[in-house]
C-alpha cells in the first residue's frame, strides 16, 4: 500500500477538500442515505469549516502527494457543519476540562476507505483534544461513519434528524468517547 502522509490542512487545500468531501459522501452513504439527501447534505451539514483549518486542528492525509482523506477536531461550540452551514453555526469556545471537544467533518475517498486511514486522523485529533485539556470527545456521526466510531471506542447518545431549509432531513447519531482513564 503507498505511504500516507497527514499534515495540517490549509485555507489553499479549501476546493480539493470540497471535492474530496463530495466523493466521499456520494461514494459510501449508498444504502444509508438517498441520493437527494447527500446532495443537499452537501449545501451545508457536510463541508469544509474553515475555522478547523484557521485553529491547526484539521488534517489532510495524502497519497501520493492527493489528498485522500480529511478531518479533525474543534474547540468550538460547532458540533457540525460547513462555512455554509447557518443554524449549526452557534459559535463560541469549549472548556477543556468541562466540556468534550467536538470529532469534525471526517471523510475517506471511497478509493482507499477501510484502509485505516480515518483510524490514523482520529488517533491525531484524540490526541491533540487530550493535549489540550479536553477529557471526552463527541461527534455527529453519519450512518455509514457509525461504525468506524463504534470500533474507536465512542458510544451512542442520542438519534438526531437534521433538517434541511429546503425541506426534507437526514439522520446522524451524536456519539461520545471518554478520553480519562
Amino acid at each position: 500500500m503507498p505511504q500516507i502522509r497527514l499534515r495540517k490542512a490549509l485555507l489553499d487545500d479549501v476546493p480539493v477538500l470540497d471535492n474530496l468531501i463530495a466523493a466521499s459522501a456520494r461514494g459510501l452513504s449508498a444504502g444509508f442515505y438517498a441520493p437527494e439527501q447527500v446532495e443537499l447534505a452537501l449545501t451545508g451539514a457536510f463541508g469544509v469549516d474553515r475555522d478547523l483549518i484557521r485553529d491547526q486542528t484539521y488534517l489532510v492525509a495524502e497519497q501520493d502527494g492527493r489528498p485522500v482523506a480529511c478531518g479533525g477536531w474543534s474547540r468550538r461550540r460547532v458540533l457540525f457543519g460547513s462555512d455554509a452551514g447557518g443554524p449549526c453555526r452557534s459559535g463560541g469556545d469549549l472548556t477543556p476540562g468541562r466540556d468534550p471537544a467536538y470529532i469534525r467533518a471526517l471523510f475517506v475517498h471511497p478509493d482507499v476507505a477501510r484502509r485505516g486511514i480515518g483510524r490514523a486522523i482520529m488517533a491525531v485529533s484524540e490526541a491533540e483534544a487530550r493535549l489540550n485539556g479536553f477529557l471526552a470527545l463527541e461527534l455527529m456521526a453519519t450512518l455509514p461513519g457509525v461504525p468506524l466510531y463504534d470500533a474507536l471506542g465512542y458510544s451512542p447518545v442520542e438519534r438526531h434528524t437534521h433538517p434541511f431549509p429546503q425541506g426534507g432531513s437526514i439522520d446522524f447519531v451524536r456519539m461520545r468517547k471518554d478520553l480519562a482513564g
